[in-house]
């Protein structure tokens, strides 16, 4: 190569990073909200402009937009929120009376592909941002990973894997199989039996990329076993689980119907029980005395026991126990939150079909929970709940531009929240003026 050719290289590379480091600025996004709830205050607000540029929120002011640079979105008639969170969510299935065979036929990919329509669906319905609450091969880790990378459209996704539960408990995949085909799962598929167990399957958890742990102490509702409530984890695994969690910056959530269970669970140190169906006056007070979060899943439960009343829709003994869990799960909900115990909104989606996530606002006021009390379950008690407070949530310069807008007054009509008219996720519109968009 010749001097002058070699020099001209060695310019062009020198300017090079000099260039990459000023990315272009996106122009501004105005929306103009005719009402703007402020859940940290607790307030819906009149007539408000939300400035979003570069995914983030910009700036917030009373009335219409000023002059902008960007394009304006009129919401008019229409209610902006902070973008939703669903605390409890399993994105790579969906109920089917075909299910519990299904898992014979379908491969992991299968499960995978599904699951990008329900992502898609969960955000059309306004939900932003998810935990996920097992599944059966990791499949939500990639799928969470496709979302980030902006592969496939969804919501924002912590995800668990798979979850952690005793031999022939809720978590077993295992259960109903012949003997042939169980085998005896461990600590890489989540089962575990003992401490030491416990610390390897967490330590599992991490090197798969998993985002929080959740874990099964009692017996459920769609597992083929007997049992929707018994204790299925002693003190000293929850404790072990929960101490390996916390060393590798793990929050615990625990699937707990039964009194017992939720006992243990939360003397554990777990951060949240999920379902609680079956929870007593003692295990509210030990809940409030720990602060420990509460998310009650009502619309599963519901959903649950009305399927039940289908002959052949789940195996008998499922249909048994969705027939005992059903009619409590609201009852209870309501109890816990007169006893003051903290409550973030969460459904189990999955367990009825996706996207039909904002049922549970109006199971929830049926329950005895005021209107704004409901919605805050669903953005700044959920993001507390995720350790994500400064970050989503709330419509706040800085954060994350997910917004939604529903029509109308959900603190009048909250059923309001079951027709998401917009929806926007880190800047991004996906949906307006009731239809989906193509970004």
């Amino acid at each position: 190569m010749s001097l002058r050719p070699a020099l001209a290289l060695a310019t062009l590379l020198a300017a090079a990073p000099a260039l990459a480091a000023e990315p272009p600025t996106e122009a501004a996004t105005a929306l103009h909200c005719a009402h703007l709830l402020d859940p940290a205050a607790g307030k819906l607000l009149g007539e408000t402009t939300v400035v979003v540029r570069d995914g983030r929120i910009q700036a917030i002011h009373a009335g219409a937009p000023a002059s902008s640079d960007g394009r304006v979105l009129e919401l008019a008639g229409q209610t902006c929120l902070p973008g939703l969170i669903d605390a409890h969510t399993h994105l790579t299935s969906e109920t089917s009376p075909t299910g519990y065979t299904d898992q014979f036929r379908w491969n992991t990919a299968d499960y995978a592909i599904r699951s990008t329509v329900y992502a898609r669906r969960t955000l059309l319905a306004g939900f932003t941002t998810v935990r996920n609450l097992g599944d059966e091969a990791n499949e939500s880790i990639a799928l969470r990973n496709a979302i980030n990378a902006g592969i496939v459209s969804g919501p924002r996704i912590y995800t668990a894997g798979v979850p952690i539960g005793s031999t022939g408990g809720h978590a077993d995949p295992t259960d109903g199989y012949r003997q042939d085909l169980a085998g005896d799962p461990g600590p890489k598929r989540g089962i575990i039996n003992g401490p030491a167990d416990a610390w390897k399957a967490v330590r599992q958890h991490y090197k798969d990329g998993a985002d929080l742990i959740k874990i099964m102490p009692s017996g459920g509702v769609l597992d083929e076993s007997a049992s929707a409530d018994n204790p299925q984890m002693t003190m000293e695994e929850i404790k072990a689980v929960v101490a390996a969690a916390h060393d590798y910056g793990f929050t615990v959530a625990a699937h707990a119907h039964g009194a017992e269970a939720i006992r243990r669970a939360v003397l554990g140190g777990v951060d949240s029980i999920e379902h609680g169906t079956f929870m007593d006056d003692a295990d509210m007070k030990l809940m409030k005395e720990h602060g420990t979060w509460y998310v009650p899943t009502i619309i599963a439960g519901k959903y649950v026991e009305q399927m039940a009343a289908k002959p052949g829709y789940y195996p008998p003994q499922v249909a048994a126990k969705a027939r005992q869990v059903g009619p409590i799960i609201l009852a209870t909900a309501g109890r816990a939150y007169k006893a003051g115990v903290k409550i973030a909104f969460g459904t189990d989606a999955a367990v009825y079909p996706h996207g039909q996530n904002a049922r549970e606002f109006e199971y929830m006021v049926q329950a005895g929970m005021p209107p704004m009390y409901v919605l805050q379950a669903a953005t700044t008690h959920a993001a507390e709940l995720l350790h994500r407070a400064d970050q989503l949530g709330q419509i706040q310069p800085g954060r994350a531009a997910d917004v939604i807008a529903v029509p109308g007054d959900p603190l009048e009509d909250i059923t309001a929240m079951q027709r998401v008219s917009f929806v926007m996720k880190d800047g991004t519109v996906y949906k307006q003026d009731g239809k989906p968009t193509a970004p």
